[in-house]
């Protein structure tokens, strides 16, 4: 929820170089500059196979290489997502960067390791820049497809092939391709979703990892994709406008089999043996920023002040958070325009009931005993309720969390790792999402009981 930090869901709008500038001879100067690069963590003196080192990769060089990628999308946009995007089996699977491998490999010295960032960074732009180029040698046009169905076939055959000599066929490498050629048409005029409907038809499942595409097949999805675009009309109705997401959220919110929600972590409650909320804002919002990390600090200690007093979670309840949060000097108003995330996939309306709308909603985490419901459910609506009805202009995923861990704090619970609930982005349309979230929850639970039942070695 921090950021979209996966370069699987980038569009070409987002990552075509003629819309985004970048000077890769300032690049080491401005990875230099970044907050992440100041505060590295230190890598233990150990064997590539000790334990050690693999705990160290979890807990401190992951949210470490997060940080550096929310900082490098703050500074250049979300297209520079994709410089993690390693072959075979590295932070991404399948991908056409070579300079980076994963955190546990590439993160070492800072001097290496802010090295691999830059050349990661501009080899992932040089990717992008090569593909713009295979784009623009073949201007289509939609209007005149049945003319031009060959030079669209023989296109996206020589995309596969580019591809596959980049990714190497590794580990999920097929992913990248199928983006590429959703890249490829949007580029000429096909709609995002009409896009990514006709790659799949045309690959239809038929590439493996590890295994480069037979020279037929490759043929025949280039062909297959070339038949299947529809020629341009000049009579085609317009797109229609984004739908209001805070409106679809609430009819899913209803349709949500809540009950259903796992709740396999057991009863009463939890005092882990490490303070998971306080341990995410040290190694990734400190580290990015230490005056963020302070503020989402302060907020935490007075959520979880409010949550022992019994507080009623409420639009003033999470101002007073939101307040250190965004250090403003006084409580951060409710929006009152309608507001964007995903990068503007997703628009959430407004209207002159929204708050209380908001705070009927979030007065439902309260335990209920003529309709229960699990723990781990309530925490996650309150969480998604924050993000869909997004009161504030910013900081609205921290607010989110905090409102989640004030639902299990209310009710003596605390979980000793809360990185699941931070790195994964949900969707207001998918009943299924909430349900995901609810079963991260638990499984954070169900490890914070495990760990603080196993007496210290």
């Amino acid at each position: 929820m921090i950021v979209e930090l996966s370069p699987r869901n980038l569009t070409w709008d987002e990552v075509d170089p003629a819309r985004h500038p970048f000077d890769s001879e300032s690049a080491a100067q401005v990875v230099r500059s970044l907050g992440p690069a100041r505060r590295m963590p230190r890598r233990p003196d150990v064997p590539l196979d000790d334990r050690a080192l693999h705990e160290w990769s979890w807990d401190e060089a992951k949210p470490w290489t997060d940080a550096m990628t929310q900082a490098l999308v703050e500074h250049y946009g979300r297209w520079v997502a994709g410089w993690r995007w390693a072959h075979d089996e590295g932070d991404f699977d399948g991908g056409p960067v070579g300079n980076w491998c994963c955190p546990q490999h590439s993160v070492t010295t800072p001097d290496e390791t802010l090295d691999r960032v830059t050349a990661a960074l501009c080899e992932w732009r040089e990717w992008l820049e090569s593909l713009a180029a295979r784009f623009e040698a073949h201007p289509l046009d939609l209007a005149g497809i049945d003319d031009q169905r060959i030079l669209w076939d023989r296109t996206a055959r020589n995309l596969i092939l580019h591809v596959t000599d980049r990714t190497g066929c590794g580990s999920g490498w097929y992913a990248h391709c199928h983006q590429v050629l959703e890249w490829f048409l949007s580029r000429w005029g096909v709609p995002a979703d009409d896009a990514g409907r006709l790659v799949d038809q045309a690959i239809g499942g038929r590439f493996e990892s590890w295994t480069g595409p037979d020279p037929v097949l490759v043929e025949d999805i280039a062909e297959q994709l070339a038949v299947s675009i529809q020629p341009d009309e000049d009579t085609r109705a317009a797109e229609p406008p984004l739908p209001d997401h805070l409106e679809r959220w609430l009819v899913v919110r209803e349709a949500v089999p809540w009950h259903n929600a796992q709740n396999s972590g057991g009863e009463g409650p939890v005092t882990p043996v490490r303070d998971g909320a306080v341990e995410e804002i040290r190694v990734f919002d400190a580290v990015l920023d230490p005056a963020r990390g302070q503020g989402l600090l302060t907020a935490l200690e007075q959520m979880r002040a409010d949550a022992a007093r019994g507080a009623r979670l409420d639009f003033g309840l999470i101002q007073g958070w939101q307040r250190h949060i965004l250090a403003t000097p006084g409580p951060p108003p409710f929006r009152s325009l309608p507001a964007f995330a995903k990068a503007g996939r997703e628009r959430y309306g407004t209207g002159p009931d929204i708050r209380a709308r908001l705070d009927a909603c979030l007065a439902e985490s309260t335990k209920d005993t003529t309709r229960p419901l699990p723990l781990t459910a309530r925490a996650a609506r309150a969480f998604l309720d924050i993000c869909f009805f997004h009161p504030f202009d910013d900081g609205n995923a921290r607010c989110a969390l905090l409102a989640c861990l004030f639902v299990l704090a209310r009710e003596h619970v605390a979980l000793d790792d809360v990185r699941l609930l931070r790195r994964v982005s949900f969707q207001a349309e998918e009943p299924q999402d909430a349900l995901t979230l609810a079963r991260y929850i638990d499984l954070h639970l169900h490890e914070t009981r495990r760990r603080t039942a196993v007496p210290a070695s």
